[in-house]
């Protein structure tokens, strides 16, 4: 029996998109050409995507979106698994990658200012140095299942109500802050916020949880990450 091997592919990248919408519509079609189901969030500001299908399949979309100038610098986390992880296409146009209820692209745009990426083993070799604090920037539900030693978090039910509570981590503004969530998406908005609100030294886990699972073993991260 031969075993048909497919891959699931988590991604994001910001990047602005003319006419998104039609982008959208666009990019559902290129993806069912290529018989691949998943969800895709497309919107002004970039892309968003988890999607799956055959090992080939795969290959033909991380090309043709790595081909693309505007979506150059993707990074793509790939999963080797045995069937595909969604049963439809599913590419729709919305007014944020992530939702943050940050409307404001002169304040908060990832393209222009971020934190500092990390790699797994850098993240790893500074989070427990007293000059740090690690905060983890997704929800409590999210926090509550899995989270760094030591991790601080907000309050918050979710990622839009972060802005809300910024003002709570006044305390720290001259430590060095370590962002991290699932695959990096949200850090991109939190750093940013954060530089935008005086914290001098923003940092964030490049890849996420994700990523330091597979590249550091997951070391001192307790119980699970949710995806």
């Amino acid at each position: 029996i031969i075993m048909n091997s497919y891959q699931t592919l988590l991604y994001y990248c910001y990047s602005a998109i003319a006419n998104a919408e039609q982008f959208a519509a666009e990019h559902l079609q290129f993806c069912k050409s290529l018989n691949l189901v998943g969800r895709i969030i497309v919107a002004d500001e970039g892309l968003n995507g988890t999607i799956s299908g055959t090992t080939e399949s795969c290959k033909a979309y991380m090309d043709a979106i790595l081909a693309d100038p505007r979506f150059a610098k993707t990074d793509f986390k790939i999963d080797d698994v045995d069937k595909p992880s969604f049963i439809k296409m599913h590419c729709r146009y919305k007014s944020e990658i992530v939702h943050s209820g940050l409307r404001d692209p002169q304040m908060i745009d990832p393209n222009k200012q971020t934190g500092i990426h990390l790699e797994p083993h850098d993240f790893m070799t500074m989070k427990d140095r007293d000059d740090v604090v690690i905060l983890d920037v997704r929800s409590d539900y999210e926090h509550n299942l899995g989270h760094f030693k030591n991790a601080i978090k907000l309050d918050i039910e979710n990622f839009r109500d972060f802005p809300s509570k910024i003002n709570e981590l006044a305390q720290y503004k001259n430590k060095k802050i370590l962002t991290y969530c699932t695959g990096g998406i949200k850090c991109e908005k939190a750093s940013a916020l954060l530089l935008h609100e005086g914290f001098k030294e923003v940092y964030q886990l490049h890849g996420g949880i994700i990523k330091y699972g597979k590249e550091a073993g997951g070391k001192d991260f307790d119980g699970k990450c949710y995806v």
